[in-house]
């Protein structure tokens, strides 16, 4: 499904280069739960932005789905993204401007889903997550908790192929991370590919395989 080949991302700091992310090796197959730990700072929000084409590399290729992205315009990169990719930002990326129910249902506008079939999706996703309640607030309204909520709602909206998650239950309590991570089992077991970033060993052991990241490499 992904292919990376040596990648490496860094910034310029002075006449200095400090490196991000150091000749990653990664393949990635249809139906992978894979987890990528590391102490902070060792590259792996850096790293699951650049599979989630959030963010390019200064050097190296990215194949996904036996296509090599960077030769591709990055308006055709976006149009893959929002048709495969669902992403769970710990930062949440809420629209701030739309409620709840908006927010969920704002990726659905791209896939030129009727009015009825949105209303039906967004409702349905709403009852799974327990936010009925919270669809008209706004996101400011709500705790970071459920603006976390809402995000994996948004993210899973569209039964995306590929799930991205950085620190997907940072916020949540224990009982609701719990109902997550078994959400992204189900979803998984299903054939959706999910990635997750995580400190946690708990969640981490959902996954079957674990990526460890060390100074922006991949141990071995």
């Amino acid at each position: 499904m992904i292919q990376l080949k040596n990648i490496f991302k860094w910034v310029q700091q002075g006449g200095n280069r400090i490196f991000l992310l150091k000749d990653i090796h990664l393949e990635i197959q249809q139906g992978d739960f894979i987890s990528i730990m590391g102490p902070s700072g060792s590259g792996k929000s850096t790293l699951l932005n650049i599979l989630g084409m959030l963010d390019l590399p200064d050097e190296g290729s990215y194949s996904f789905m036996g296509e090599e992205m960077y030769s591709w315009k990055e308006k055709q990169r976006q149009a893959i993204f929002k048709e495969n990719i669902g992403f769970v930002f710990q930062a949440y990326h809420l629209i701030d401007e739309l409620t709840v129910y908006e927010n969920i249902e704002t990726p659905l506008l791209y896939h030129n889903i009727k009015r009825a079939e949105r209303q039906s999706l967004v409702a349905d996703i709403l009852d799974r997550f327990n936010i009925v309640g919270k669809k008209d607030l706004f996101p400011s309204q709500l705790s970071g908790g459920q603006q976390q909520l809402v995000g994996i709602a948004r993210a899973l909206i569209t039964n995306p192929k590929l799930i991205l998650a950085d620190e997907p239950t940072g916020n949540l309590s224990s009982k609701q991370g719990e109902e997550i991570m078994e959400i992204f089992k189900k979803l998984n077991e299903d054939g959706v590919t999910i990635i997750q970033v995580t400190h946690s060993e708990k969640n981490a052991a959902y996954a079957n395989k674990t990526i460890q990241l060390l100074d922006g490499r991949i141990e071995n």
